[in-house]
C-alpha cells in the first residue's frame, strides 16, 4: 500500500449518514425570503434574517451533537 492510499475499513463497520432533516429546505426559505425582502419591504428582510439565523444555529448545534456521538478512532489493523 502506498502512502497516498487510505486504509479501507473492515467489512461490517457502519458508515455514518445523517438523518433526514427539514433544515436545508427551511434555510432555502429563509434566504429566499431575505432576498425577496431586499427588493420589496423591510419586514421581509427581518423575517428572512430571523429564519436564516435560527436554522443555521439549529443546524450547527445538531451537527456538533452528531459529531460528538461518533467514535473517535477506528480499530487499526
Amino acid at each position: 500500500m502506498s502512502d497516498l492510499e487510505k486504509p479501507i475499513p473492515p467489512a461490517g463497520d457502519e458508515i455514518h449518514l445523517p438523518g433526514n432533516s427539514a433544515q436545508p429546505l427551511l434555510l432555502t426559505v429563509g434566504v429566499t425570503t431575505l432576498l425577496v425582502g431586499l427588493t420589496t419591504t423591510w419586514w421581509l428582510i427581518a423575517v428572512g434574517l430571523i429564519v436564516t439565523i435560527g436554522v443555521l444555529v439549529a443546524w450547527i448545534r445538531d451537527t456538533i451533537r452528531e459529531t460528538n456521538a461518533l467514535p473517535l478512532h477506528h480499530d487499526e489493523h
